[in-house]
């Protein structure tokens, strides 16, 4: 009769005999079917012939139910792996190709990465190559000295690449029209009470102060709006640097406090201001800029340090 209990019902003993069954008649099946493919090895046919455990000696058990104990997930989960030397050619091979595409992956993943990384410092020594340079040109325009203002210069040059010539007769016909007095060009000069010094000692800032405010001038240094007011004057007295270029002047401004104290000088005459707020606006927020009743000093600058995506603007009240 045959035995009808559960696994779980099952000892440790039958259970490893109904395994042993297991495995010897997995490893009979495989020697017959070696032998039927004639790939019969030596001393298989002995074991071919070796006799079978007695039925009587067999303990089955009925089939594992739906829900199944853990000692029933590993009966039926036993496997018995084939030799290496049965592994087909064809697996090898398939082994072989897989690795060898695996390790050109990696090794494409690391040129790309590789080339990344080179491309990424080559952009950072090319932007710290373009600061330096930058600087060096504060530096060589601040030691030149600062030429005297003509209220008007002569142009004598023709449009184009011509040189000047020696006698009228020397000019081409077909440009002949186009020499005539040039317009007298009025270069902006400092008034007397124009900003000419700029000093704030909270961040280490003393720096010239220069007509304008257009890219050649600030490489002097801070440049003073035209059509502002002058320090000391009723209105916004409007004063603008870089930070990150140009000798970086207002490279600390937003590290300004309340009550700090800004000195603008006209010649020698200091005009002193105390900050009452600071802003980030848009770059196209012009209202800071509009005239006030009051004497006011507005110091602009880009921010943040090399992004430059807005404006920092600190105000000032003139001290009484």
């Amino acid at each position: 009769m045959k035995d009808r209990r559960c696994v779980d019902d099952l000892t440790i003993e039958e259970l490893e005999q109904i395994l042993l069954i297991k495995k010897r008649e997995a490893r009979m099946a495989r020697v017959r079917r070696m032998a039927s493919t004639g790939r019969m090895r030596e001393g298989a046919s002995a074991l071919a012939r070796e006799p079978a455990i007695p039925p009587d000696e067999v303990t089955t058990a009925r089939p594992v139910p739906p829900v199944r104990s853990r000692e029933a997930d590993a009966f039926h989960s036993l496997e018995v792996d084939a030799p290496a030397s049965e592994v087909s050619k064809a697996e090898q091979r398939a082994g072989t190709h897989q690795q060898r595409w695996a390790r050109l992956r990696e090794r494409l993943l690391l040129t790309v990465e590789i080339g990344a990384l080179v491309g990424l410092i080559f952009v950072i020594v090319s932007f710290f190559s373009e600061l330096r340079t930058l600087n060096q040109e504060v530096a060589a325009a601040r030691e030149q000295p600062t030429p005297t203002a003509t209220p008007l210069i002569n142009v004598s040059v023709l449009p184009g690449s011509h040189s000047p010539p020696a006698v009228p007769g020397e000019v081409p016909e077909h440009l002949r029209d186009w020499v005539e007095p040039a317009p007298a060009v009025v270069i902006p000069t400092p008034g007397p009470q124009s900003p000419t010094r700029l000093v704030i000692q909270a961040i280490n800032v003393d720096v010239p102060v220069v007509e304008g405010d257009g890219w050649e001038q600030l490489k002097k240094g801070a440049g003073h709006h035209i059509g502002s007011a002058n320090p000391g004057e009723r209105g916004n007295c409007i004063i603008s640097g870089h930070n990150d270029i140009f000798g970086e002047i207002f490279r600390d401004l937003e590290k300004l406090e309340l009550e700090d104290e800004i000195i603008v000088y006209a010649g020698v005459q200091p005009f002193r201001y105390r900050v009452k707020a600071k802003r980030i606006v848009e770059p196209d927020d012009v209202s800071v800029m509009y005239p006030t009743s009051t004497p006011v000093l507005t110091l602009i600058t880009c921010y943040p340090y090399l992004v430059d995506t807005h404006r920092l603007v600190v105000i000032a009240e003139l001290v009484e």
